[in-house]
């Protein structure tokens, strides 16, 4: 018998200072069986990041949610699509690889990875020269440190004040905060 997703509640304030975006985002995370808390967290702040680009991108015209995730691989974990059914941003976490990323970039107009973990490091050793041809592609490194520490906000009901300025993500809860600054790979 297969295992059913865990179903987890966010409701995010987020004060996107960077590009002056302030909204409530109550959002639905379903955490497949095999995906950890630290990938969990890392999708929702993959979607604070972007939230702006609703607004900014598509003048409101649009929607920002998750994707299948691990039970639908062809997927993407975070995604915007604008009222056409146009895919406006794709996000994949992880270390995806390369064959995956080149479809994407055929079906969305903008493509992002956010590697994180102790592995990230030499999964893009490995493919770097094989993303480069990736116009439409973005890659992100999250410090391994910040993005376990993000598990630790993790619970079935969670509040989060969610703030974006310089570049850097701070989450917090009445369990702690996390501060997140990404490094661009690409």
């Amino acid at each position: 018998m297969a295992l059913k997703s865990t179903i987890f509640k966010a409701d995010v304030q987020l004060a996107d200072i960077d590009h002056g975006c302030y909204t409530d985002l109550p959002l639905t995370l379903a955490r497949h069986p095999s995906e950890t808390d630290e990938r969990m967290m890392v999708r929702l702040a993959a979607l604070a990041v972007h939230a702006y680009q609703v607004q900014d991108l598509c003048g409101g015209d649009a929607k920002i949610g998750f994707g299948a995730g691990l039970s639908s691989p062809d997927e993407p974990d975070v995604q915007m699509v604008d009222f056409t059914g146009r895919t406006r941003l794709w996000i994949e976490v992880g270390q995806p690889d390369d064959k995956a990323l080149a479809k994407a970039c055929s079906k969305a107009d903008a493509v992002i990875v956010y590697a994180f973990g102790p592995a990230a490091d030499v999964w893009w050793r490995g493919i770097q020269a094989k993303l480069a041809r990736l116009n439409k592609l973005q890659v992100w490194r999250l410090p391994a440190a910040d993005a376990q520490a993000l598990a630790a906000l993790a619970e079935r009901g969670m509040a989060l004040q969610a703030t974006l300025q310089e570049g850097v993500l701070t989450l917090s809860s009445a369990r702690g905060s996390v501060s997140i600054e990404p490094l661009r790979w690409q």
